[in-house]
């Protein structure tokens, strides 16, 4: 294999560095589009730190690919030193990619990610720790991912999806859903609602006082029961249900309660 020449290796750089001026002015053109806090060009040159997170990394990840030694690594440090964000240089990010607010994004070397892609703060695309090669998340484009969200693993994140903040993802994200949860899981699929259990906590039962309206009704059913016999016994020639005879047992009958209050059968007099 032959060496390239001199105006070769020009060449190949100048495509080069079109190409990546190219690619920063799309990463401004993100800012402006979506953070209408940005009054200017010149603001967001000097005043995002995502920015100057991202243009470090599209230098050291241009090094990097061409197999540079080190040097990659030494801007990838200097760039976290500077604004807080540690983009590795091997990671592959796409157009349009905003870090919003910035501090404490990790982005690890086999990530991959998309267009139009939207980070915030304290978001992880990093490894579990129990992988080799490709270990990292790939995001697709028009993503949005919320503040301190961790997608960990070799995972998948489809197009147009939304992680919202503090989730924890470990497994693949469909397109169009939007997760959120520790661990995460579809709450929205393609513009419908994910079918989770709404639990009424307002009206939840209350077992006391359930026993106790079935008392209530227990011991008016027995009044009612008590009257009709006295009314009964108590008709002309009888003897009045005053009370029992001198010398007499009293009887007592087999009572079941309301089998809803939970109480039990009452068996008769042990001393029968």
């Amino acid at each position: 294999m032959t060496e390239p020449t001199a105006a070769q290796r020009l060449s190949r750089l100048a495509t080069t560095g079109k190409t990546l001026a190219a690619t920063m002015a799309r990463d401004m053109q993100a800012i402006r589009e979506r953070d209408p806090a940005a009054r200017s060009d010149l603001e967001i040159v000097t005043c995002y730190p995502g920015l100057h997170a991202l243009w470090l990394h599209r230098l050291a990840h241009t090094l990097w690919r061409r197999q540079v030694p080190l040097l990659p690594r030494l801007v990838s440090q200097f760039g976290r030193f500077v604004t807080g964000i540690e983009i590795h240089p091997g990671a592959t990010l796409g157009e349009g990619f905003f870090i919003d607010h910035g501090a404490g994004v990790v982005i690890g070397e086999t990530s991959e990610v998309g267009e139009n892609v939207t980070v915030y703060q304290g978001v992880t695309l990093g490894g579990t720790g129990k992988e080799s090669g490709k270990r990292h998340p790939t995001v697709g484009d028009n993503v949005v991912i919320g503040a301190g969200a961790f997608l960990l693993g070799s995972i998948k994140v489809g197009d147009n999806a939304r992680i919202g903040s503090g989730s924890v993802v470990i497994h693949d994200v469909p397109p169009n859903s939007t997760v959120v949860g520790n661990p995460g899981r579809p709450v929205i699929s393609r513009g419908m609602k994910v079918g989770i259990p709404d639990i009424d906590y307002t009206h939840l039962p209350d077992p006391v006082a359930e026993a106790m309206k079935c008392l209530v009704r227990r011991v008016v059913q027995l009044e009612n029961e008590l009257k009709e016999l006295r009314d009964t016994v108590a008709q002309p020639g009888e003897l009045a249900a005053s009370g029992p005879v001198a010398g007499e047992r009293t009887e007592r009958s087999d009572l079941t309660a309301d089998p809803a209050c939970g109480l039990v059968r009452t068996d008769d007099d042990p001393g029968r």
